[in-house]
């Protein structure tokens, strides 16, 4: 009897669940579930509470209705019986943390704290904690901690310990109430299975744990602040799990909530870019993974550990079992291109696409496409949310320079996606200056498999074929894929994710090549992004920061407050 799994994809702005035949990793059914409150970084749900400037932040009950909503549907939708589904697996955008009470209930989810903003999901894009991440660069260095050359020389604001020490910094009383500070992720493995237990991927990536070492020393966090000496013990864990292994199983109370049946094997979490690697077929170094949606993630994978100087991180086991895992990315994609349809479009141009029946970004793709390379004048920094690789600094902004009086929207258009492009190949040079070899080119998501344009113009500013995954959820499927590893080849799953892949994991026939009058035409453009990278990124010219700075005054003169 055919055998299913459902892989489920925690994103930005909603989860998307797939139903995947086990046997030949076909997707039979898939259902997305916008998140209730969204991505809240002006307000919190109360209406009153008003955020600063850089927060993002998510509610935990967004991810409770994905899965009462997803699994449902699609078993729905495929006719399928919770009888023949042997495993689950999730992945979350990273990194994404909460406080959660000894109960497991997230303290935003009390009444008393509702209208505390500490007290929500921090989402991967809450960049407010960047002084924290500064003074922890600064300390790091000073102390000689080699754990800064697994991340590239500085750890993100992105990440888990800027994040908590942030929260002890300006809300001592929601720190202190929790009784831990979990992943997302690894909160909703909790609700599904009564059991939490962190998994390595984000402990590796986002947490500064290695499997070798473990956390940094508790000499260290002390050096931070006193108050954090004893923050692994007091609010993280230093048991961690393995991605490839099973979490447990779905007790029979999440089981009437989902559909599922109790004692459905359940994997440990993962990261949605991570989990993908798999869903393409990839299970080799030297192949990267270009994860395209509202910012673009790259992983990439290599036999040794090497120093790379701006990444995200590398970790041993991080991605697949046996390899180094290395991890880059850019903060801003999908994002500044929904910014620019959303306040610098004409009211014509949105007329125009929907006579046509289409979509904006898809008019101005059209349009955009009879743009010859270098006409437009532009070139811009694909800044908008920061950078993270290689100057991983949220203080940076965005720019775009050229334009005169007969600028048209969708040349400006297609600069930010050549921006986006010239940025990943930033991050490929500086693996391959560093002895990380990069031999292949893949891509998926939603912009790798809907924009033709975009991608021919990464095959030519990359000068290297771009491959596409078949899946249009490829995170989802690269967690149903672990879970049925979770379930093992005597339930009909697999043994090993490289088994897994090798059924399941896929490939589109067709292959994005470079043209060469293009990529000669975008060398001479990379050249000068480079000189405007190294001017506005590497302290030649801090405008960026200086204007942050302004702003924040201005607007606490402006809503009463008192500059320091």
């Amino acid at each position: 009897m055919t055998k299913f799994t459902i892989g489920i994809d925690f994103g930005t702005q909603s989860g998307r669940a797939v139903l995947v035949e086990v046997s030949s990793g076909k997707e039979v059914a898939s259902s997305v579930k916008e998140y209730t409150h969204g991505v809240m970084d002006e307000w919190l749900p109360d209406g009153t509470t008003r955020l600063e400037d850089d927060w993002a932040l998510q509610h935990p009950a967004d991810y409770l209705e994905v899965l009462q909503v997803t699994i449902l549907e699609v078993l729905q939708k495929a006719e399928v019986s919770a009888d023949d589904v042997i495993g689950l697996g999730i992945d979350f955008t990273a990194c994404t943390i909460l406080p959660i009470d000894k109960n497991g209930q997230p303290l935003c989810m009390l009444d008393e704290y509702a209208s505390y903003p500490h007290s929500y999901v921090k989402l991967w894009k809450h960049h407010a904690a960047q002084e924290e991440a500064n003074i922890l660069n600064e300390i790091a260095e000073e102390r000689g901690e080699s754990f800064l050359n697994r991340y590239g020389g500085k750890i993100s604001s992105e990440w888990m310990i800027p994040k908590v020490w942030q929260m002890l910094n300006e809300a001592p009383d929601i720190y202190e109430l929790a009784d831990q500070i979990v992943e997302a992720s690894d909160w909703v493995i909790y609700q599904l299975t009564g059991e939490l237990k962190r998994n390595s991927c984000t402990a590796g990536y986002k947490a500064i744990w290695n499997k070798k070492l473990g956390y940094p020393s508790k000499d260290f966090f002390k050096s931070l602040d006193p108050r954090l000496e004893n923050v692994v013990e007091e609010k993280l864990s230093d048991k961690v799990y393995s991605i490839g292994t099973k979490a447990g199983e779905i007790t029979l109370k999440m089981a009437n909530l989902i559909g599922l049946n109790p004692g459905t094997a359940v994997a440990i979490a993962n990261v949605d870019a991570h989990v993908s690697v798999p869903a393409v077929g990839i299970t080799e170094p030297g192949k990267l993974l270009m994860i395209m949606g509202t910012s673009t993630c790259h992983i990439l994978l290599g036999e040794e550990e090497r120093v790379v100087p701006g990444i995200c991180g590398v970790v041993e086991d991080g991605v697949l079992p046996g390899l180094m895992g290395y991890e880059a990315g850019q903060s801003c994609v999908g994002d500044h291109f929904e910014w620019f349809t959303e306040n610098c479009v004409p009211a014509s141009y949105h007329l125009e696409a929907e006579e046509k029946g289409i979509n904006i970004h898809q008019l101005l793709t059209e349009k955009a496409s009879s743009v010859a390379v270098g006409e437009s004048g532009i070139i811009a920094l694909d800044w908008w949310n920061g950078n993270r690789s290689t100057l991983v600094d949220a203080d940076l902004t965005g720019l775009l320079i050229g334009p005169t009086l007969l600028t048209k929207p969708e040349e400006i258009y297609r600069a930010l996606i050549e921006a986006t492009a010239y940025g990943t190949r930033m991050i490929v040079e500086t693996f391959r200056t560093h002895g990380v070899p990069v031999n292949d080119i893949y891509a998926c998501g939603g912009i790798a498999e809907k924009n033709s344009m975009m991608m021919q113009i990464y095959a030519d500013v990359l000068k290297m074929d771009i491959r596409i995954s078949s899946s249009s959820q490829t995170p989802a499927l690269g967690s149903a894929m672990f879970g049925a590893v979770a379930a093992g080849k005597e339930q009909g799953g697999y043994d090993s994710i490289f088994d897994a892949a090798v059924v399941m994991g896929r490939v589109k026939d067709e292959t994005y090549v470079p043209n060469k009058k293009n990529a000669d035409v975008y060398d001479q453009l990379f050249e000068e992004y480079q000189k405007l990278y190294d001017y506005f990124g590497r302290g030649q010219n801090n405008i960026m920061k200086r204007l942050k700075k302004i702003k924040k005054d201005s607007l606490q003169v402006k809503n009463g407050g008192v500059i320091c």
